[in-house]
C-alpha cells in the first residue's frame, strides 16, 4: 500500500546538493515525489511510496549529504491529489 509524507528540512540544507541527493537517495527507495528550496531557508520533501522505504529514507534525511547540517526534520501524513500523477523525483 502507497503512503505519502511530506517533510520539512531545516539547518545547512541550502546550496550543498541536498535536493539532488535528496532525488537520488528517493530514486533509491523507488519513492516518487518532489523536492522545494523554500524562502526561509528549509527544504520541503514530499515522497511516496511504500511505508518501508519512506521509513529508511526518512533516516537518511536525519543526516543528509556531507556538507548539509541538518537542525530538523519535520514530518507530516500527506495525501495525493486524486488522478496525481508523480511517476518520478522532480527538483522544482
Amino acid at each position: 500500500m502507497s503512503s505519502a509524507v511530506r517533510f520539512r528540512v531545516t539547518g545547512r540544507v541550502q546550496g550543498v546538493a541536498f535536493r539532488a541527493h535528496a532525488r537520488e537517495q528517493a530514486l533509491s527507495h523507488h519513492l516518487r515525489g518532489h523536492a522545494f528550496n523554500l524562502a526561509d531557508g528549509s527544504v520541503e520533501i514530499l515522497v511516496a511510496g511504500e511505508p518501508d522505504a519512506i521509513e529508511a529514507y526518512a533516516r537518511w534525511l536525519m543526516t543528509g549529504p556531507p556538507l548539509a547540517r541538518v537542525d530538523a526534520v519535520e514530518r507530516e501524513s500527506a495525501s495525493l491529489a486524486a488522478g496525481s500523477a508523480i511517476d518520478t523525483f522532480v527538483i522544482g
